[in-house]
């Protein structure tokens, strides 16, 4: 069996694609794609190698669902924490610096955000697909927007253009985690929490509204 082959995949146990999945990942990662071995994978899950093609297809489609199943994960960890920290906002210096903190510890720092990363960096050539991928679900402005909107509502934010201020928030708390989690850790929790409360301080003096001035 070829992997230029088109062949129709089932949906199977899902279970076993879970176990495809986790192990794929791991293979793609220490191995790289052209290296990691279908063979290998199936081992790793514990099914044959028959199931892999049978659930998948083809290797290219199991790395591109490798790295559909990092974004949704890392979707539903963003969607958490704008759900825990940016509604029913009273404080809101101290929503704005939980928000962040939790981001950068569920997502930004969780396996899947760095697994993310590394197959995006190492593989891209070989998945065109993933410029079209929706971006979005990681990507927390549209989201955090949306609920500037209802700060500024309340008038607890200045923001006539609220995704213009959700970019600011991000670069200002969330972008020097990224950059640092990007290469070998360097930032303890301690100073990333520093430049976090930094960044919505710098953010408030920006936007805050009448209530924070």
């Amino acid at each position: 069996m070829t992997e230029a082959a088109a062949k129709p995949v089932r949906e199977g146990s899902a279970q076993k694609r879970a176990a495809i999945l986790a192990a794929a990942r791991e293979r793609f990662l220490a191995d790289g794609f052209d290296r990691a071995s279908m063979d290998a994978i199936a081992a790793g899950a514990g099914v044959s190698k028959r199931t892999v093609y049978d659930y998948y297809g083809d290797k290219r489609t199991l790395l591109l669902a490798v790295v559909e199943q990092a974004l949704a994960t890392l979707g539903v960890s963003v969607t958490a924490a704008i759900d825990d920290h940016l509604r029913d906002v009273d404080d809101l210096e101290r929503a704005l610096v939980d928000f962040a903190v939790g981001v950068t510890a569920t997502a930004i720092g969780s396996s899947d955000y760095n697994a993310l990363m590394r197959l995006l960096g190492a593989e891209s050539e070989n998945l065109p697909e993933m410029r079209q991928m929706n971006w979005e679900n990681i990507e927390p402005e549209e989201a955090v927007a949306e609920r500037f909107v209802e700060l500024d509502r309340r008038g607890l934010l200045r923001a006539p253009n609220p995704r213009l201020a959700a970019d600011h928030f991000v670069a200002l708390t969330l972008s020097p985690s990224v950059y640092a989690l990007g290469r070998a850790p360097v930032v303890d929790p301690a100073e990333t929490h520093r430049m976090i409360v930094d960044g919505v301080g710098a953010f408030l003096r920006a936007y805050g509204g009448p209530a924070l001035d």
